[in-house]
């Protein structure tokens, strides 16, 4: 059993499973307490015709957060973040990462950047310079997919060799380790993602690909980077074993093909 302790501060919806009742459940299974913050509780993913609930602000995420350091429970191993809803709550989770950072500095943090995929962005445009800026320069992992890791590098990605130029240049800006967890690089039916890891001076990067499958899933971007956290954990000088092979990619292919 690990002694690992997450926050995860991502969405919450009532049906359906995305954000934190994504992942909370698969990372229990695997030995780790999570504690969960919601940055939006919506009665259902953004995807249906209609959607009901609220969206988090700064002010709420404080009072949670020192309602957790005033009874000392802020003692964790890990922070995870995902969608966030809005500019003041995205400025306050980093006044989070460095305040538990300043109590354990051996925390990891990893962030899934979730802004957009397809070309188009759902959340206020507002929010990609406080990530660029303010946010990953505190991230130790980051899980970008295609169009998001062009939005925070600047960088289009359209070859092997473009992926890694987006890759070093988010590593520039302060990210140990990036994962682009899909692309279109690949053929119709095969997903492409690519993984870098820069440790003592040294990059280590890798490419994996994998048959698509051809249905649309909501949630499997969250459960995809609370499985890099386990596998990273396990296998923390493996980026390779840790990203591809019978971990994280192939752990999400076999359950996604479950519910095929």
């Amino acid at each position: 059993m690990s002694n690992c302790r997450v926050l995860s501060i991502q969405s919450h919806v009532v049906s359906g499973y995305v954000g934190n009742k994504s992942v909370t459940f698969p990372l229990q299974l695997l030995g780790f307490e999570v504690d969960a913050i919601n940055s939006v509780q919506f009665s259902n993913h953004t995807g249906y015709p209609c959607f009901k609930g609220q969206v988090l602000e700064a002010a709420q995420l404080g009072e949670l957060y020192e309602g957790l350091k005033a009874n000392d429970l802020n003692n964790y191993t890990h922070l995870l973040t995902g969608y966030i809803g809005c500019e003041s709550f995205l400025r306050k989770v980093k006044d989070v990462i460095l305040d538990l950072k300043k109590k354990n500095p051996n925390l990891v943090y990893v962030c899934d950047p979730v802004m957009g995929d397809n070309g188009e962005m759902y959340v206020a445009k507002e929010l990609l310079p406080i990530y660029q800026q303010e946010i990953i320069p505190l991230a130790d992992v980051i899980t970008p997919n295609q169009f998001e890791a062009e939005m925070l590098s600047g960088v289009t990605i359209d070859s092997a060799e473009t992926a890694k130029e987006a890759m070093e240049t988010l590593h520039k800006m302060g990210a140990k380790t990036v994962i682009v967890s899909s692309s279109d690089l690949g053929e119709p039916d095969i997903l492409v993602g690519f993984g870098s890891s820069v440790a003592n001076g040294n990059t280590s990067a890798i490419k994996v690909e994998m048959t698509r499958i051809p249905m649309y899933f909501t949630g499997s971007g969250d459960l995809f980077t609370a499985m890099i956290l386990v596998w990273l954990h396990r296998h923390p000088d493996n980026l390779q074993v840790s990203v591809q092979y019978y971990t994280s990619f192939y752990s999400l292919q076999h359950l996604l093909h479950l519910v095929c």
